[in-house]
């Protein structure tokens, strides 16, 4: 079947945890559904959900770190003040995002809006956009992405996170589940998606 895969680098990426609100805010080891579907909305200027286009990934880094970052407390008429806070992030991030939608390759060739791997601090680039063909297959390494918590033989952290968001305000999270949090590969011995050039599985979102 053909996809589009599109490969984002960046220097730096934050994934917030939803549980933390204040205090050291450490970061997911690979990105949330609702992130992905965050920058494909930038890219296309408008809000894009599981609805109009299935996504894969595969995520990689070099390591990981914290850093200072500085915040402000919004404190009803009284002014704001000014702190600081710990807030781990993921040193020299690499996206291998997967779409079931080639029209999306005019949206990255153009996009409408930064693109970011979690903070607005964070910038991306796109340094390739290509077609490719997957096949399914079995018995292939599939990892460093999100999985379904029921998905044969795969572990690592289990949480709760949204598929996406709506563009209201406030906004309000959609599609909350349990996912496995995977920042390795593992042996799958299911049939999935297979890209040949890189040999790794691919988990297509549907």
């Amino acid at each position: 079947m053909k996809f589009l895969r599109v490969i984002i680098n960046g220097w730096t990426a934050s994934f917030r945890f939803p549980s933390f609100i204040s205090g050291f805010q450490p970061t997911l080891s690979v990105p949330p559904l609702s992130t992905i579907y965050g920058l494909l909305s930038a890219v296309k200027g408008e809000l894009v959900t599981p609805n109009d286009v299935h996504v894969g990934f595969i995520f990689e880094y070099d390591s990981k770190a914290v850093d200072l970052e500085t915040i402000y407390e919004l404190k009803a008429l009284k002014g704001n003040k000014s702190n600081i806070t710990k807030r781990e992030f993921l040193f020299n991030p690499k996206l291998y995002l997967y779409l079931d939608n080639l029209d999306y390759k005019e949206y990255f060739n153009h996009p409408a809006y930064p693109i970011l791997l979690g903070r607005s601090s964070d910038l991306a680039m796109v340094s390739e956009i290509k077609e490719v063909n997957l096949e399914l297959k079995s018995n292939v390494n599939l990892g460093k992405t999100i999985l379904p918590f029921d998905t044969e033989g795969a572990f690592g952290t289990i949480q709760a996170l949204p598929t996406h968001f709506t563009d209201s305000i406030p906004r309000k999270t959609i599609g909350t589940k349990p996912f496995i949090l995977m920042n390795q590969f593992f042996n799958y011995s299911e049939e999935c998606y297979f890209d040949t050039e890189y040999e790794w599985g691919v988990w297509i979102h549907k």
